[in-house]
């Protein structure tokens, strides 16, 4: 019988890393072994053309990549069959629906459900699709809104993946409210890497974590202690019995690497190495 200590182990091996469009991240990248799930998130500065890039980039190092598809940079269904024609072309069967962080609508997409409902009724749809669940009330969206739209998203995807929270016991209770609305979809669990955490606090702001911050704040001393880099571990401890509760279906972690991919990775090795140690 595999030991919690064990499941924990390969779900640090299998964990999925989310990389940002800029210069730099092929080279990072190199330090993922081969057939790691690597997510490309799209910027509306540089377009969604530029995701595509990377993912391209990306594929060629024998990595298993995952674009993002934002909802309000897309034009219309032309430009959406264009978009999934080049991923059909680069061997991509697995994209990552999202709204975007573009505050208005390029065209006729408004928000990730509009998205997915155009792909289904173009039967465009690829192998494997994801969506975002909010464990903590967003500080742009209504909470009712983030619940109804994640009910309506879920008919057509196969897995969530929670934006970040910074509270264990949050994001503990939001599996369980997921659960009990009757959605099933396996969950990856969305964890910062180790990042600079200034740096990670305004990314926080500007994507309107406003409760994670103020619990980060109220528990943590975040700004005078954490000087120079956040790191997961309290998330990773808080979190682990769940992930191994198979009646919470975690598939897994999703590593927002904010391009620190060395740190995040070195990270996860001397997590694995402690894990290793630890009795069966």
């Amino acid at each position: 019988m595999t030991s919690d200590a064990e499941l924990l182990q390969q779900s640090l091996n299998n964990a999925r890393f989310e990389v940002l469009p800029l210069k730099g991240v092929l080279a990072q990248a190199e330090l993922l072994p081969a057939g790691t799930t690597v997510t490309v998130t799209a910027s509306p500065g540089k377009g969604i053309e530029a995701t595509l890039d990377l993912a391209a980039g990306l594929r060629d190092r024998d990595l298993h990549v995952v674009p993002h598809l934002a909802a309000r940079m897309i034009g219309d269904r032309a430009h959406l069959t264009a978009l999934l024609d080049r991923t059909d072309d680069l061997g991509i069967t697995e994209v990552f629906v999202v709204a975007g962080d573009s505050q208005v609508p390029r065209g006729e997409f408004p928000d990730a459900l509009a998205l997915l409902r155009a792909m289904d009724e173009l039967g465009r749809r690829p192998d494997r699709v994801g969506i975002t669940g909010y464990p903590e009330p967003h500080a742009f969206i209504p909470d009712a809104t983030t619940v109804r739209a994640m009910n309506e998203k879920a008919r057509y995807a196969d897995y969530v993946v929670s934006q970040i929270c910074y509270d264990p016991q949050a994001v503990a209770s939001w599996v369980k409210a997921v659960r009990a609305r009757g959605v099933l979809l396996p969950i990856h669990l969305g964890v910062p890497g180790v990042v600079d955490v200034h740096r990670l606090l305004r990314i926080s702001l500007r994507i309107g974590l406003g409760e994670s911050i103020r619990y980060l704040r109220k528990q943590h001393g975040v700004v005078s202690k954490l000087l120079t880099r956040y790191t997961p571990e309290e998330l990773f401890d808080g979190l682990s019995p769940h992930l191994v509760d198979p009646s919470c279906g975690i598939a897994g972690w999703h590593f927002f690497t904010f391009n620190e991919i060395a740190k995040t990775v070195q990270w996860r090795h001397d997590l694995i190495a402690r894990l290793r140690e630890v009795p069966a």
